[in-house]
């Protein structure tokens, strides 16, 4: 099936798939279910606390997506937002570790394709595994181990998952290359399950499955 191609209307006013044109935006809450002092953002936030909110409670990704994280300025554990309701935090987080998000930016979408390279050791070495416009929820199932010590993400963008099932920490691989497994704030180098990420509105790609 052909990609579908945005109408001039989109166009015109900056609704589309991806970098190709299209806005973003997002409403934190301070409560659950949507409820207190709100914040509609279309840009990143380093720190929730400069709108005056003193936690995020809850999310409505009208369109994005965006990444969260545990901490100021782009740190700790990360959240991946696609379009749709977060009514309390265990809803965006997989690990259900910590109820904290306290600065969120844009993901960046490169391109409709996908495509990745894992490799087992640190510099690109070891086992090597590619995925090339699959979601993958077990490493273990297509012959390859749990280990992922250096990533390759060669199109698209892609979320790691410490366990199978896209269970656990996630791991944001936007394009680009990660040498080690520091460099994508692991505390080990763990990812059991691979998805791509990828949004409705933006990515037109992903509204059609082909026959």
């Amino acid at each position: 099936m052909t990609e579908q191609q945005s109408s001039p209307e989109q166009m015109a006013t900056g609704e589309g798939a991806g970098e190709y044109g299209g806005t973003y935006k997002v409403t934190i809450y301070e409560l659950e279910n949507f409820q207190g002092r709100r914040c509609e953002l279309t840009d990143e936030l380093p720190n929730v606390a400069e709108k005056e909110l003193e936690k995020v409670g809850s999310i409505q990704v009208e369109s994005g997506p965006w990444l969260g994280f545990e901490r100021q300025a782009f740190a700790g554990e990360q959240f991946v937002l696609e379009k749709g309701d977060y009514p309390r935090w265990d809803s965006w987080s997989n690990s259900h570790s910590s109820d904290s998000l306290m600065s969120i930016r844009r993901l960046q979408i490169d391109s409709p394709d996908h495509k990745i390279h894992l490799f087992e050791n640190v510099g690109y070495t070891g086992r090597k595994m590619e995925i090339v416009d699959d979601d993958v929820p077990s490493l273990w199932a297509h012959g390859f181990q749990d280990r992922v010590a250096s990533v390759r993400a060669l199109n698209g963008t892609w979320v790691g998952y410490e366990y199978p099932g896209y269970r656990g920490r996630q791991h944001v691989f936007e394009k680009g290359e990660y040498r080690h497994w520091n460099e994508w704030d692991a505390n080990q180098p763990l990812i059991q399950s691979v998805r791509r990420v990828r949004d409705q509105q933006w990515h037109q790609r992903g509204c059609f499955e082909n026959s």
